[in-house]
């Protein structure tokens, strides 16, 4: 056990399609230098370990379409929410 505790359940759809409940958490991340924190989910037996783009992203990392390396990105996305109210 590493100290982080479920916090609720989340719904997932699965690489072969199928719809999965798990539980889920928050814990501190860390890659290349990096660190952030992530909801992280409390994988199953047979379930398989995936790092998603979420996660690479919070830790500003991304993988190199070419030599298939985890990279630092040169930029990050920025969303800004408009208020659409008169």
């Amino acid at each position: 056990m590493i100290g982080v505790r479920p916090s609720g359940t989340r719904r997932f759809r699965t690489i072969e399609g199928r719809t999965v409940e798990r539980e889920v958490g928050e814990a501190v991340i860390g890659c290349l230098g990096e660190r952030a924190t992530r909801v992280v989910v409390f994988a199953e037996r047979d379930d398989v370990e995936v790092m998603g783009v979420e996660a690479l992203e919070g830790l500003g990392l991304e993988v190199d379409p070419v030599t298939r390396q985890l990279r630092r990105s040169e930029s990050m996305l920025a969303l800004t929410a408009l208020d659409e109210r008169p």
